[in-house]
């Protein structure tokens, strides 16, 4: 089910008229993108259509020549990716960025003391003795989201050496320890598996489902994104061409034309 926005239930998070340019490039023309609460939200287009720049904008990592970016309604255009984070974001790379000398489960703790015991971060580092042992609810919260990304068993792992996939699963993990109320997932299947892009899929949906989480997904795999997005947006060129449910958007003839082409021709015929 698609869940709406009114004036009283904003928008997790939205672009209004962002627009970048670099130089005499436009990456991002005039673009709006709205992720609803509790909703999954797919952003998809061909390489180089303006997918990681608006990423970028979303998060706070760059500023827009022009148009806004609202978080539950507020201004958050000139905020940092920091500010933006206390306000409920969190977000993954297209390369996981993790942190060598932690174990999986140590970079789950670190992603809720982020936002639930930042003092405990620094005691931690000051003494250098690793992380202490954590509190009962730190310690089930952990336990909880490394089941659900089927992670148990690589708990007490060093990342460094884990296969790509696993890791991405690990910063997965990490960004859902944070409880953010919105998640921006850059090409999370990437490195998967069919078997391991599936169980993703199937935890998103948990996720969502269980506590409310809003998520905006970039994906090489469009058939993920069709099958998993309630709202998707597609944009070339650094122009939004297309916004729709996935049935919308893959009978939409401009998409087809720019991105999906004479594969989606292939699959409705055979269908």
């Amino acid at each position: 089910m698609i869940a709406t926005t009114s004036e009283t239930t904003p928008p997790r998070i939205e672009a209004r008229g962002v627009t970048v340019r670099f130089g005499g490039l436009v990456a991002l023309d005039n673009v709006d993108l709205r992720v609803p609460p509790a909703a999954i939200v797919g952003l998809v287009g061909p390489n180089g259509a303006g997918k990681s720049t608006l990423f970028a904008v979303l998060s706070g990592l760059l500023k827009p020549s022009s148009g806004a970016v609202l978080m539950d309604g507020h201004n958050v255009t000139k905020a940092s990716p920091q500010a933006r984070a206390r306000r409920g974001l969190a977000r993954t790379f297209q390369h996981p960025e993790l942190f060598p000398g932690l174990t999986v489960r140590e970079h789950v703790v670190l992603g809720y003391r982020v936002r639930h015991a930042r003092s405990r971060i620094l005691t931690d580092l000051a003494t250098a003795g690793g992380f202490r042992k954590p509190p009962v609810d730190e310690d089930a919260r952990a336990d909880e989201i490394l089941a659900a990304l089927q992670l148990t068993g690589h708990a007490h792992q060093p990342v460094a050496g884990l296969p790509l996939g696993t890791s991405r699963l690990v910063e997965i993990a990490r960004a859902l320890s944070v409880d953010p109320n919105v998640l921006l997932l850059d090409e999370p299947s990437s490195g998967l598996d069919a078997q391991e892009t599936e169980e993703l899929a199937a935890t998103l949906t948990r996720v969502v489902a269980d506590h409310g989480i809003s998520l905006l997904l970039v994906e090489h795999d469009v058939e993920l994104v069709l099958g998993l997005s309630d709202v998707v947006n597609v944009i070339d060129f650094g122009v939004k061409i297309s916004e729709g449910t996935p049935a919308e958007v893959r009978a939409d003839p401009a998409v087809r034309a720019a991105y999906l082409g004479t594969e989606a021709d292939e699959e409705r015929t055979s269908a």
